[in-house]
């Protein structure tokens, strides 16, 4: 079954599963892409501002947007969309440690449709990630262009 346009609700939450961040995956993402001391040494770590090892900010995105993808091929999603067109409001609210089970949610905060382009719709949405604590570590607002149903194609 294919998720459209249509098919976001503004308003809507969808919980979007659970992630462990693991250790060697921190050490391998701020290895290549985020090599500061405090994503790669326990003792610069221990004498930073996060007090240990924690994972970049941008891995903390990285993981968010695969558990969104993830989520999308569950509910048929990445067959109608497009493309994303931009990010607003990111947040880092809170260090994300090894060993921390990230949980993500998604609200839909508003829809357009495309006079551009009729068979295409653009979505707005809240991602939101809390730690094991329920705690706030990350936000972003996302837009993204979704296929509208073909006419004549049933809702699902």
């Amino acid at each position: 079954m294919i998720r459209y346009f249509e098919d976001f609700a503004v308003g809507s939450v969808e919980h979007c599963g659970t992630h462990v961040v693991l250790r060697a995956d921190v050490l391998d993402f701020a290895s290549k892409y985020d090599p500061q001391s405090y994503h790669l040494d326990d003792e610069a770590a221990a004498n930073s501002l996060f007090g240990r090892l924690s994972a970049s900010g941008w891995h903390t995105a990285a993981m968010t947007m695969r558990n969104m993808v993830d989520h999308w091929k569950a509910t048929g999603a990445t067959e109608s969309s497009l493309c994303g067109v931009g990010t607003d409001e990111m947040r880092w609210l809170k260090p994300v440690y090894p060993d921390d089970v990230l949980r993500f949610e998604s609200e839909v905060l508003e829809k357009k449709e495309l006079r551009s382009k009729p068979d295409t719709g653009l979505v707005k949405a809240h991602w939101r990630v809390f730690n094991q604590e329920d705690e706030p570590v990350y936000t972003v607002k996302v837009m993204a262009m979704f296929r509208r149903r073909p006419s004549g194609e049933a809702e699902a």
